[in-house]
């Protein structure tokens, strides 16, 4: 390369340049013709390496190499090639006996730039690490964004700190061990970016949340799906299809229900009641009797449970006469026996899970008789159609029982007074 350089120089004194600007020339030229050079060699890297890879890609069936060729990873890698040959050649352009200040200036440019595509060829490979491991069911639901994030801020910050050390002309060394004096400030700067990665390792190592996980947190207004854990922000869709944010700090000190075991259990709980007029309940009468045993719910159960009274009252010679000795049937039991059979009779309902039907305290509204159940079916939709399903029927057959739905008076029941005078 020397040579060359002096035929350079003999040619351009030759054609009428003084010596002082031919020598300024030919080092000028010399750095076009490295820089021609380091980009035919990676032109050629590009096209062979890029090419072959490719090939491989194809005939694999990893998942991990087409998301390679898909995000440029080998791009970006090969762009180093060029400045690290830029960088080794300089000499020969700018000896460093000669211009000294040229080839420290032109090499410092170098190096940013390797670091620089360093940092973009890094990041953009925990990229692919993190949709990687998305793909995989093991790993699917797990909050891996914010360590990703994590590790991507870090890697950026030692870039940054080795550039600073670059320009200024001091090692990075010194530089970090300065950063030890200002800790109190960094931790500030970044607290939030520390609380939530400190955050992020308590949810995935208790398994508290997932992407996808159905949340509520009333003290953020959030209702919905959890659709990304990043080391900042934990994004939820609620269900009007607003976006809330939290902080993933406040999932771990502040109280938040995850619906996830609703979902991965048999079932999904109904728990509704129906207040039952006070005045409506009364003894069964035979002729009432007769007409429940036409249910096909309760035939075997008014038999049985005839049997079990009949024989309580013979062998304590209860006295017939009067309704209120003994045991006896009551509209409002068997109308709660009905419907214990009419859910374990719907295909719908969990048979798993908890079914029963109870009278809870009667207050100044009525008797709550409570339906506490599990659907099997757990999507939204479909679950409230098959809820209100069964509290259609139920609040049609009351009157079969001879009971009557507690309600407050309207005004239509005040228009349909008549008023005596």
């Amino acid at each position: 390369m020397h040579a060359i350089q002096e035929w350079i120089n003999n040619h351009l004194i030759e054609w009428g340049i003084i010596s002082s600007s031919a020598n300024e020339l030919d080092n000028t030229i010399v750095l076009l013709l490295i820089i021609a050079v380091t980009v035919g060699i990676d032109y050629a890297c590009r096209y062979i390496f890029l090419n072959m890879f490719k090939r491989l890609a194809k005939r694999t069936r990893n998942q991990w190499d087409d998301l390679i060729v898909e995000r440029k990873i080998i791009n970006k890698l090969m762009h180093m090639i060029p400045a690290i040959l830029v960088y080794v050649l300089l000499p020969l352009a700018f000896p460093v006996d000669e211009t000294p200040k040229i080839l420290g200036i032109l090499q410092m440019i170098c190096k940013i730039y390797i670091i620089a595509v360093s940092l973009r060829f890094i990041s953009a490979s925990l990229n692919v690490v993190h949709e990687i491991y998305n793909r995989k069911e093991s790993l699917k639901n797990k909050p891996l964004k914010g360590f990703i994030q994590l590790l991507q801020v870090a890697v950026f910050f030692i870039g940054f700190i080795l550039i600073i050390s670059i320009l200024i002309g001091k090692s990075p060394t010194t530089l970090f061990a300065g950063l030890g004096a200002s800790a109190a400030i960094l931790m500030l700067v970044f607290k939030d970016t520390l609380l939530g990665f400190v955050a992020g390792i308590q949810l995935s190592a208790n398994d508290m949340l997932r992407p996808g996980d159905w949340i509520t947190m009333e003290k953020y207004g959030a209702n919905g799906t959890v659709i990304e854990v990043t080391l900042n922000a934990v994004k939820v869709k609620n269900f009007d299809n607003t976006i809330t944010t939290i902080p993933p700090y406040a999932l771990v000190s502040d109280a938040f229900q995850n619906w996830r075991g609703m979902s991965e259990s048999p079932g999904r709980r109904i728990k509704r009641s129906i207040n039952i007029d006070m005045n409506s309940v009364s003894f069964c009468t035979p002729e009432m009797l007769a007409k429940f045993r036409k249910i096909s719910l309760l035939t075997d159960y008014i038999d049985e449970k005839e049997k079990e009274l009949n024989a309580y009252n013979e062998a304590h010679r209860i006295d017939d006469s009067i309704r209120v000795n003994g045991r006896r049937q009551t509209n409002i039991g068997v109308f709660r026996a009905y419907l214990v059979n009419y859910l374990k009779s719907l295909p719908e309902v969990s048979k798993e899970l908890t079914c029963m039907v109870r009278q809870l305290q009667p207050t100044e509204t009525g008797i709550p008789i409570e339906l506490y159940f599990f659907s099997s079916v757990k999507d939204w939709v479909p679950y409230e159609g098959i809820q209100s399903d069964v509290f259609d029927h139920v609040l049609a057959v009351i009157p079969e029982f001879g009971l009557s739905v507690f309600q407050n008076v309207s005004g239509s029941d005040l228009r349909g007074l008549k008023i005596v005078r």
